[in-house]
C-alpha cells in the first residue's frame, strides 16, 4: 500500500466525494437529501461560506475526503476552521489517509490565518478517536446540538 497524498478538493472529484460522502453518511447512520448534498459539494468547489475540501489520494485513486468551514470566533480576532467532516474509505485505512488528511487541514487553516483548528466525533468511533489522540490532546467539551430544521 503507498502512502496517500492530500490536495485541494477539485470540480473533477465530485463522483468520488459522492461515493465517500455517501460512506461518510452511513457510518454516522444519517440520510439527507439530496439537494442538501449538492449544496453541500457546490460550496465546498466554489469556497463559499468559508466552505472547503480536501482529498486524499493512494495510487491515483480518491480514498479520503476533509471538508472544513472557517468561521468568525467571540474568543479570537483571527477566524477558526471547523474540520467538520473526515471520511476514508475502508480500503484507504492504514494509509495514514486521515491522519494527512488532517495535518493538511491544519495547514489550510495556518496559511489563512486561524487562531485555531477543531473537530469532533462520535463517542463510539474508537479507531478514529485513537488515531487524533495522537494529534492533540482531547478536550472537555460535550457538544449539544438541537436540530431548529
Amino acid at each position: 500500500m503507498s502512502k496517500a497524498t492530500v490536495r485541494p478538493l477539485q470540480a473533477a472529484d465530485k463522483a468520488d466525494w459522492l461515493k465517500l460522502w455517501a460512506g461518510y453518511l452511513k457510518f454516522y447512520r444519517t440520510e439527507l437529501a439530496a439537494d442538501v448534498t449538492e449544496t453541500t459539494w457546490q460550496r465546498l468547489i466554489a469556497n463559499q461560506n468559508g466552505m472547503g475540501g480536501l482529498v486524499a489520494e493512494q495510487d491515483s485513486k480518491v480514498v479520503g475526503i476533509c471538508n472544513y468551514v472557517f468561521h468568525a470566533s467571540t474568543f479570537h480576532k483571527q477566524h477558526i476552521c471547523y474540520l467538520e467532516d473526515l471520511f476514508v474509505d475502508p480500503s484507504g485505512r492504514g494509509s495514514g489517509a486521515a491522519k494527512a488528511l488532517i495535518l493538511a487541514c491544519e495547514a489550510t487553516a495556518k496559511e489563512s490565518g486561524a487562531a485555531r483548528l477543531y473537530w469532533h466525533t462520535q463517542e463510539f468511533n474508537g479507531p478514529a478517536r485513537s488515531l487524533y489522540d495522537t494529534i492533540v490532546p482531547r478536550s472537555s467539551n460535550i457538544v449539544y446540538r438541537k436540530n431548529l430544521v
